[in-house]
């Protein structure tokens, strides 16, 4: 512990209980942070015989770092009619400790009257920040550190996520991309910020600014063209009929844009190329889907690798696709706190590139902190499924899933056979082929049913994916063509649709 700053997490309250817990995992896991901190919890210490507003305001004394956390309830009151939170933090002001204050929730009328006295007072005396959920907290408290060890001079340089991007600039951030993520990040988590939100406000709200300049995050979440800055960050797909690497490749696709278009087209890829089973109407206007891999558990695997992976490495993420399996992989490391076994067991989440994480988080690509690799565990098994594998080979990390033993029989009997043939059409995406097989089932379908079929999250995305290609090829077509942005507007198979759709398939 010699030689490290300590943090002093404020408040014994049950209201804070499991986020004081989170800040220290994350801090103790996270590579830089836990180099040049060690974080003091008031719950950790022994039993004593020494009054307890002694020992907390003795630690508060004892660190250099003072870590509010602030919410509705205002705790027990002394005789002055004071809580111990707003002792700590008067004592870390008198004692001139750096002082890192974070609000919960965006609702003030809920709060008791002094706590909200006692927010109003850290606002007048240095820059607030307000979180909703663990994953926002912890974004805040990485930038908020980060930001303190470089004003004293204890590191020079930012993290990657961080740091500006070289040659980069707010003309290279697209104004449409943000808006599109604030709109849903207010829908899916009640997001403070709204979508007109101007964009130098929102990017520093999301600690996506260095000085004045995008961050590599920002550039890798909103950027108009992110390769043109960071060429590794695509994401290659690979199809295998068989169970290993073998040329020639079926399906070989390189995939480019920012980290929700590449999950967004990675997904779709797998999911393309895997068995489904379409169910009848019988229960409702919507035949169910079943495909032989969950959705959602390869959505997560994809998600994590594009998320966590190391973007100063030359390599980029690989999803391949084998007669048996599922490979993501990412290149990087494990935490050091953190290894393959241990990612079958609740742990907590420390994620290498948190300002990334946390916008996927807003808009619920990740759902929850630390439960990524028990939630694919838990979707397998209920499908009936091997449980994934989780594997450090040299610099890249590795998930695999399992498909049934049937579909890889069967694919390696195709291969055998010669029977597995290429599209007698002209090349169609992946998106496309979907968008033409939904609508040949269920016909006229307008943006929010797409939406809903295909559980995609931004309309843009779906616009720019399936519907516009479709739309230029003639493959689908208006139902209103005199009013294409009219609200009635749907989607129908054209005739050259349908032809392509019975001359590919067998």
């Amino acid at each position: 512990m010699s030689g490290k700053l300590r943090i002093f997490i404020s408040s014994v309250q049950k209201e804070f209980a499991t986020e004081r817990r989170a800040v220290r995992d994350f801090i103790e896991g996270d590579a830089l942070l836990r180099r040049f901190f060690d974080v003091f919890l008031f719950e950790a210490l022994p039993a004593s015989g020494r009054r307890p507003d002694d020992l907390y305001l003795g630690e508060v004394e004892r660190n250099a770092v003072y870590l509010g956390l602030f919410g509705n309830a205002y705790g027990y009151e002394d005789a002055a009619g004071i809580s111990p939170t707003e002792h700590e933090f008067d004592c870390a002001t008198a004692e001139g400790k750096e002082r890192l204050v974070f609000v919960k929730g965006s609702d003030d009328q809920a709060r008791h009257p002094k706590m909200s006295t006692l927010i109003g007072k850290a606002s007048n005396q240095l820059n607030r920040r307000r979180f909703g959920s663990i994953p926002e907290l912890t974004a805040l408290v990485y930038a908020s550190l980060v930001e303190y060890l470089i004003d004293c001079g204890t590191v020079h340089d930012r993290p990657f996520d961080a740091a500006a991007c070289p040659r980069a600039t707010l003309d290279d951030i697209s104004p449409e991309k943000l808006a599109d993520f604030l709109e849903l990040a207010q829908r899916r988590r009640g997001y403070a910020l709204r979508p007109d939100t101007p964009m130098p406000k929102a990017l520093a709200h999301l600690n996506l600014l260095d000085g004045e300049r995008p961050s590599h995050a920002a550039i890798l979440l909103f950027g108009k063209e992110p390769q043109r800055f960071l060429i590794t960050s695509e994401v290659k797909c690979l199809h295998f009929h068989g169970a290993e690497v073998r040329k020639p490749i079926p399906s070989y696709q390189i995939y480019r844009g920012d980290v929700f278009a590449l999950v967004d087209q990675a997904v779709d890829f797998v999911m393309s190329k895997i068995n489904r089973a379409v169910g009848t109407r019988a229960e409702g206007p919507r035949a169910p889907e079943t495909y032989e891999l969950p959705r959602d558990a390869v959505g997560e695997a994809i998600v994590n690798a594009i998320a966590h992976r190391d973007y100063a490495s030359n390599a980029s993420v690989q999803v391949m696709l084998f007669s048996d399996r599922l490979e993501v992989w990412n290149p990087g490391h494990l935490p050091p706190t953190l290894t393959p076994a241990l990612l079958r067991l609740p742990h907590a989440s420390i994620p290498r590139n948190p300002l990334i994480a946390d916008p996927l988080f807003l808009t619920r690509y990740i759902e929850k902190a630390g439960t990524g690799t028990l939630d694919m565990i838990a979707l397998c098994r209920e499908a009936g499924l091997t449980p994934p594998d989780f594997r450090q080979d040299g610099g890249q990390f590795v998930q695999t899933l399992w498909r049934p033993p049937a579909v890889a029989a069967t694919e390696v009997t195709a291969q055998v056979a010669g029977e597995v043939t290429a599209p007698v059409t002209a090349p169609v995406t992946a998106p496309v082929r979907r968008i033409l097989e939904l609508l040949s089932v269920r016909g006229e379908l307008g943006n929010a049913e797409i939406l809903s079929a295909f559980e995609l999250k931004s309309r843009r995305r779906m616009r720019e994916t399936y519907l516009e290609p479709a739309l230029r090829e003639s493959l689908v077509e208006y139902t209103i063509p005199d009013k294409p942005t009219s609200r009635l507007q749907k989607y129908r198979l054209t005739e050259k649709g349908r032809a392509w759709l019975a001359g590919r398939k067998p």
